[in-house]
């Protein structure tokens, strides 16, 4: 997705001089960010944008959160990435496992509190509801479900898709919110257990990494994802695409960043998260629909294809340090007793 901006700024980059652009391409790959693959969260405008903002170049990369946490942990000793992009769950993790250091960027006392580690080891940049993302067209003439009940249903075999919960975080969040749909809680995962046991009946496809492209093609049906993934199929991919938040209820969860422990380019790394958290940095996420973790406002063309307000009130946010601690006791259960 190329926006005005952006397209503003492409175009000023080509008018430099070539000096510029050698000097530009000579800093290739100098920072590495885990976890920022180009089809998730409009990762490819951000990247373009730090690379012409601030002249430092991030390689795309496609692993998910769970994936992100191994290799810090197993480069813990001989990092290798300078800043990483994850769930809440996972930074707090990272956090508590000493694989980040603490960074404060500019505007990081502007996020609120509980959506940050008091002393900067990982920070919201942006956040996203769960719910369903639906390609109409592939529903082979099935009603848009609308509740996370109807996904039982036998019109639905094959069609629902989520992503691993034992891996990804977007499973895992997914997991929480069918979760508390169904009487559980952060101490109590039994209705989660039950419901994804009985969506089993209906052959679900279980990926472990962002699957936004096999939406579009149809191969997936309905996914559970955030609502920023359909907005932007919505309004920017050939189809008949729908944002659906379940008639239960379901949660809003913020996706944070942390500058990686001993990173290799760690000045290079601070660089990147204090572009991410200023006012452009924090508009780029807004023109993909997400809700930004600053006190930035939505553009009104933004904000009117968004569900109405009234709709978002049944997404609540949750403990996320509780929902860290709950993580990997549900992923053993799901992987034992549904999987």
């Amino acid at each position: 997705m190329k926006h005005i901006a952006l397209a503003g700024l492409a175009a000023t980059a080509l008018a430099a001089p070539l000096t510029t652009t050698f000097a530009t391409s000579a800093q290739a790959e100098d920072a590495i960010c885990y976890n920022c693959p180009p089809q998730w969260a409009d990762w490819a405008s951000m990247l373009e944008a730090i690379e012409t903002e601030i002249g430092v170049s991030l390689p795309h990369d496609n692993k998910n959160s769970g994936q992100t946490f191994a290799q810090l942990v197993a480069e813990k000793e001989n990092p290798v990435a300078d800043v990483a992009y994850y769930g809440v769950t996972t930074g707090i993790k990272a956090g508590k496992e000493g694989l980040v250091e603490a960074y404060k960027p500019a505007g990081f006392d502007e996020i609120p509190e509980g959506l940050k580690d008091p002393e900067g080891k990982w920070f919201a940049v942006h956040y996203g509801t769960i719910g369903f993302f639906v390609n109409v067209d592939a529903l082979g003439g099935a009603p848009v479900p609308q509740c996370f009940a109807d996904l039982k249903k036998p019109e639905y075999q094959g069609m629902v898709g989520y992503l691993d919960p034992s891996s990804a975080f977007v499973g895992y969040a997914g997991a929480v919110a069918a979760n508390l749909a169904f009487g559980g809680d952060l101490q109590n995962f039994d209705p989660a257990i039950q419901y994804f046991s009985e969506l089993a009946e209906n052959s679900p496809i279980v990926p472990k990494q962002t699957s936004f492209a096999r939406v579009v093609s149809g191969e997936i049906p309905i996914l559970f994802d955030y609502d920023f993934n359909a907005y932007r199929a919505k309004y920017e991919e050939d189809g008949n695409f729908e944002f659906v938040l379940p008639c239960e209820g379901s949660v809003r969860v913020p996706y944070v960043m942390s500058l990686v422990g001993n990173a290799p380019h760690s000045e290079t790394g601070k660089k990147v998260l204090d572009f991410i958290l200023s006012d452009k940095g924090q508009a780029i996420w807004t023109n993909a629909y997400l809700q930004p973790s600053r006190p930035v406002e939505l553009p009104a063309e933004v904000a009117e294809k968004f569900l109405p307000p009234s709709d978002y009130e049944r997404a609540q946010a949750v403990d996320y340090a509780e929902m860290e601690k709950a993580q990997a006791g549900f992923g053993e259960r799901y992987l034992n007793e549904v999987k």
